[in-house]
């Protein structure tokens, strides 16, 4: 299907502002799981995850121990999952995920955001109907017969899977990540998952020029400079 391009995404240098937002944005999602389902990774799968993305993307340790003792002291925080779905530009289409706990706030900024870039907001449903929402999991090892055969020995089903440049990657369930991974770990016992993520993938992408494409460019800009903006999805064809 083409999708391998979306998720394998070129390592670029943040700004320091761009790592404090990371940073708090980690602290906030591993404070709120690990507050839901215990501080202890073994026995809460989505703080095992949660913490190997932040060792991956260089959270410091400070940071990610100082959200795991909060919930330990007690410290009663909330915060939660909000989407937003946009109309951009020339049949452009975004999903804002953010993680608040002020959904006034949050709701507040993104429409600041639309405003300045001839958008506009869509109800529950009228953008997410065109994207998927799959677990990605990217690894090298095996080829992509291989990987199907064991996946089918395993009794999981996935939508696809592609091979590029020898990293195999498996889209899924979201549900089935881990089985996905607990399969694949059968036959690569030190395998080192270069992708996995949970993510929302456009059934069909546009491409955008002019004007239209630097509209935006800027809504992109503005909407990941959002205090509670967590991830962006959409469906447009941007060159690295």
């Amino acid at each position: 299907m083409g999708r391998a391009y979306e998720v394998r995404k070129a390592s670029i240098q943040k700004t320091g502002a761009a790592k404090a937002k990371l940073y708090s944005m980690y602290a906030r999602e591993i404070y709120q799981i690990a507050k839901n389902g215990g501080t202890e990774p073994t026995g809460n799968p989505s703080l095992k995850r949660i913490l190997e993305k932040a060792k991956k993307e260089q959270v410091p340790a400070d940071i990610i121990k100082r959200a795991i003792d909060k919930v330990n002291s007690g410290a009663d925080e909330s915060y939660e999952t909000v989407k937003y779905e946009l109309f951009g530009p020339a049949g452009s289409t975004l999903i804002v995920e953010c993680l608040t706990d002020n959904v006034n706030r949050s709701v507040s900024s993104v429409r600041a955001v639309i405003n300045k870039c001839k958008s506009k907001m869509g109800s529950m449903g009228s953008v997410s109907f065109n994207y998927d929402h799959l677990c990605i999991v990217g690894f090298k090892g095996l080829s992509a017969d291989e990987t199907l055969e064991l996946l089918i020995e395993n009794g999981i089903d996935v939508e696809d899977i592609e091979e590029d440049e020898g990293l195999v990657i498996v889209y899924g369930d979201p549900q089935d990540s881990y089985k996905i991974k607990e399969a694949i770990q059968t036959k690569i016992n030190d395998v080192n998952f270069e992708i996995d993520e949970i993510s929302m993938l456009p059934k069909e992408k546009v491409t955008l020029q002019g004007e239209d494409l630097e509209i935006f460019n800027r809504l992109l800009a503005m909407l990941e400079d959002v205090e509670d903006v967590n991830k962006v999805y959409h469906n447009v064809n941007l060159q690295d």
